[in-house]
């Protein structure tokens, strides 16, 4: 495997999307440390409300969620400034996410506030010049995540991943912010396979990218 392949001057910064547990952070270390480009991870750890969420969804899915918003915003706006020494940014997140989980998790007042709150920040983040979105099947997001053993991610369950799989699907159907590159992780290992990888390196560093495209394309609809 070469050390390092540099970015095209046209792809300054990819994000890596998908619902949870399947292999989003893992495929960001990879990427990042391919193209030696900065690499930028999501702070779960740092969030006190997430694990009373996942035990009581309702009761603290606005605190939650808003400490989320207000972090992501802070990381989104130091990207700004790269690093001289790196020849880019890769994410295992992009900004747009923080809705999915919003809308999926709340309602009403809650909601109302919430978007005022995301429209005054979002104008004032990078947009990814790629999204690499990762799809899958909800038993494989389970295993990973029982696999992995995080205590606060103890109580989730198949509905709420099934519901937030959907979520993610029906928000990147529809996304059109940045050009979106398909990864189907029943089909494709792009972190435990070296082969995989590798065309998985060969599609990102594509001189230009354009609205949908998908690595390995199969027959059936990722979006049904």
């Amino acid at each position: 495997m070469p050390a390092f392949t540099p970015l095209p001057e046209s792809l300054r910064y990819v994000a890596v999307e998908g619902a949870m547990g399947l292999g989003k952070t893992a495929l960001a270390h990879l990427l990042a440390k391919r193209f030696n480009a900065r690499l930028i991870l999501e702070s779960f750890d740092e969030n006190p409300f997430l694990e009373r969420f996942y035990r009581d969804p309702p009761k603290w899915a606005f605190q939650a969620q808003i400490v989320f918003l207000t972090s992501r915003y802070r990381q989104q706006r130091t990207m700004r400034s790269l690093d001289l020494f790196h020849q880019g940014i890769v994410a295992d997140y992009a900004f747009d996410k923080d809705r999915v989980f919003a809308e999926l998790n709340l309602e009403g007042n809650d909601l109302d506030l919430y978007e005022m709150l995301y429209a005054q920040m979002e104008p004032g983040t990078p947009r990814p010049d790629l999204v690499v979105f990762l799809q899958g099947s909800v038993e494989r997001s389970l295993e990973v995540i029982r696999r992995r053993g995080r205590s606060y991610e103890a109580s989730i369950d198949y509905g709420f991943l099934a519901a937030l799989h959907h979520a993610y699907t029906e928000y990147f159907f529809r996304y059109t912010k940045s050009p979106l590159l398909i990864v189907n992780t029943d089909d494709i290992d792009c972190v435990g396979n070296p082969g995989d990888f590798e065309e998985l390196v060969l599609h990102v560093t594509k001189p230009k990218h354009y609205g949908i495209t998908y690595l390995r394309p199969i027959q059936r609809d990722l979006f049904s």
